[in-house]
């Protein structure tokens, strides 16, 4: 743009400095412009029909494995097969330790076999038993053997005559070994315990519950051996074998001492 200087002369304007806000424009736009769209293009999603027919095809083939595993398995084709996810026991015991040797000189004469029914109950006075009880029946099952010790034989238990045709022996009297259960054969047959029992067995818990009626199962059937008499079949037995024995050898007259019970 043009102005008038003091001396009335026309000086040209200078120009302004382009910026980038104002970038300037030297002619009409020639490149054509797009119109743009009032909305934006929809693009299609594809549906999860493909994931679903896929998973579908993955169970499929793993069925059909699986069968024909087994059907192989069935007619023998793999005999030696095992269930991957079977029960497994795995023993990290140590090996078992000796730890004394004893000579026996025990006759083992005569043996009885015992059957107890135990009946233990444990309650308090005027509290109900649902509440506070412990009973239980345990049928216990269990052996007694007698048997007679040569060697506490002592000196001059043995008299022979002088022609070695008779002997005379005087031994000790039959003991009986103590009571073997039988845990094969024995077993608890009904147990009842209150709510407070068992809400204690919740908080401590007693591994050794049955010891106690071991014990008694144990003393029952040692009373009822004694009361057997097995001592004097114990005698019996032990100079029938001698007798045999002794006859064996060369003796025509064997006699056999018990001390008087």
């Amino acid at each position: 743009m043009a102005r008038n200087d003091e001396n009335g002369a026309s000086v040209e304007a200078p120009k302004e400095p382009k910026t980038a806000e104002y970038p300037e424009v030297t002619g009409p736009r020639t490149d054509p412009v797009e119109p743009r769209p009032d909305k934006e293009p929809v693009v299609p999603v594809k549906a999860g029909g493909g994931t679903m027919r896929g998973l579908f095809w993955l169970v499929a083939t793993i069925g059909l494995v699986v069968a024909v595993v087994l059907g192989a398995k069935t007619v023998g084709l793999f005999p030696e097969l095992k269930n991957p996810f079977a029960q497994e026991q795995t023993d990290r015991s140590g090996p078992a330790l000796l730890k004394s040797v004893q000579d026996l000189s025990q006759y083992v004469a005569a043996e009885g076999n015992f059957e107890v029914i135990v009946d233990v109950q444990k309650d308090r006075k005027y509290i109900p038993d649902f509440l506070l009880n412990e009973r239980i029946l345990f049928v216990a099952a269990g052996s007694v053997e007698v048997y007679v010790d040569f060697a506490s034989i002592g000196q001059g238990a043995v008299k022979e005559s002088e022609d070695r045709r008779s002997v005379e022996i005087t031994l000790p009297a039959p003991q009986l070994r103590p009571v073997r259960i039988n845990n094969e054969r024995s077993y608890v047959y009904s147990e009842e315990r209150g709510v407070f029992n068992r809400i204690g067995d919740v908080f401590n818990s007693d591994p050794n519950r049955l010891q106690e009626v071991y014990k008694l199962a144990e003393q029952k059937i040692g009373d009822a051996a004694k009361q057997a008499d097995l001592g004097k079949r114990a005698e019996e037995n032990t100079r029938r074998m001698l007798q045999q024995f002794l006859g064996a050898l060369g003796y025509t007259s064997v006699t056999v001492h018990f001390p008087a019970g």
